[in-house]
């Protein structure tokens, strides 16, 4: 057992009264000795005479070793000759100095988060350097790891041991360590997809000291709230996450929402996100929406239960490879012959996703309804005016209409 930094409890356990002869009974219960972590067998406390220079040695060796835990300047001694750190990692990219050598292992990675957009390749950053500087490389052992959206969990990217290479998941056959320079122990994402955004640590092990540095990579994208044909509060956090999914999206962050948030987003339907909390954006304090004693904010109904609560989801959709366009018809379309139009276009009928994007990033401006995929209709409106609703930007919605209805006409989507 490892005690770590911590006074020892000491206790001492109820034994036989040892025999004339001075041997101790077989079944005699363990003792501890003040100031020990560790349990020591009845034998070593036998009867002055029957001590061996052996177990003499080992009492000698205990008391070095108490002693020079308490000693400043050495760490505290545990049962091996690590020191004192909280898992050896370290938020501000650095770590104390080597017991044996006194040499301290920097990991370097930016500070500033880093945008990038789904398709992309990009790199995050990490080098390393001792100090003070070594005159000899040492071989050392690089890990790349990602946080979950509450730190709690970690998902292996990426381990290397000088050539060999090992990337794990989603991320074989897209992830390489990039060594362009001398300590460079970046990491090389190949076709950015959308689950890939969060917080990528950079590890550095070299024998018993390591450095680590934490990489924030951003999406560019679009958050959006979404109900399911059912209606309002029909999602669990499973269905959910299908939901999104479904639509070219995944669950927000908390990260995303907030961003979203400060660019307007405001939305009195609480939904899910990619933590399993439950929230909702709030610009203008009203009544239905937490009541006007309120200040704007994200409001919070903390984490709910995956499977028995339900609610509507956050989706965030990133900036699109493709083309999302109103197909021009002759006239109003069902949601089945929208789907056979766009296929006879050489496209898809477009995902809400896929709209919110075009609307985000490539300006679709239209005051047309159409079908989307989900059985939807919603038309994006860049440059409002009294003819196309409210007098702000958006993706407006007419719901689910009737299948059946020709009404409406349609938003295709063709990949590049």
């Amino acid at each position: 057992m490892l005690v770590k930094n911590m006074p020892f409890t000491i206790s001492i356990s109820q034994t036989k009264k040892p025999a004339q002869n001075h041997t101790a009974d077989k079944g005699q219960a363990l003792r501890t000795v003040p100031g020990t972590p560790w349990m020591l067998r009845s034998n070593l406390f036998r009867h002055p005479s029957a001590v061996t220079l052996r177990d003499a040695m080992c009492l000698l060796l205990l008391g070095l070793l108490l002693s020079l835990s308490c000693i400043s300047g050495l760490p505290f001694y545990n049962g091996f000759y690590y020191a004192n750190r909280s898992h050896g990692q370290n938020l501000n990219n650095s770590h104390g100095k080597g017991l044996l050598d006194r040499v301290k292992l920097v990991v370097e990675t930016p500070e500033e988060t880093l945008f990038s957009h789904r398709g992309a390749n990009v790199t995050l950053p990490c080098r390393y350097h001792y100090e003070p500087a070594l005159v000899s490389p040492r071989r050392v052992r690089i890990k790349w790891w990602k946080l979950s959206e509450n730190g709690t969990l970690e998902w292996d990217v990426l381990v290397a041991f000088g050539l060999r290479h090992c990337a794990f998941g989603d991320y074989q056959g897209r992830v390489r360590l990039r060594q362009d320079e001398a300590r460079e122990v970046s990491l090389e994402i190949q076709d950015l997809r959308l689950e890939d955004h969060g917080r990528y640590r950079c590890e550095v092990i070299d024998g018993l000291e390591d450095g680590s540095g934490l990489v924030e990579l951003e999406l560019r994208g679009v958050v959006f709230p979404y109900q399911p044909p059912q209606g309002r509060y029909q999602l669990n956090f499973h269905e959910a996450q299908q939901a999104c999914k479904e639509q070219d999206a995944v669950v927000a962050s908390f990260e995303q929402l907030f961003r979203a948030w400060e660019e307007g987003l405001d939305w009195c339907n609480a939904g899910w996100l990619e933590d399993a909390t439950v929230q909702y954006p709030i610009t203008r304090a009203r009544q239905p929406c937490g009541g006007l004693g309120l200040a704007p904010g994200v409001r919070s109904y903390g984490s709910r239960h995956r499977r028995l609560h339900r609610y509507d989801v956050f989706c965030f959709a990133a900036a699109l490879k493709g083309q999302v366009y109103y197909l021009e018809h002759p006239e109003k379309l069902t949601l089945a012959e929208a789907k056979e139009a766009c296929q006879e276009d050489g496209a898809q009928i477009a995902k809400v996703g896929q709209l919110f994007a075009a609307w985000k990033f490539h300006g679709l401006d239209r005051c047309d309804a159409g079908w989307l995929a989900d059985g939807s209709a919603r038309y994006p409106v860049v440059n409002p005016h009294p003819s196309c609703g409210p007098l702000e930007p958006g993706v407006r919605s007419f719901g689910f209409p009737d299948p059946q209805s020709r009404k409406y006409g349609v938003y295709c989507y063709r990949p590049r």
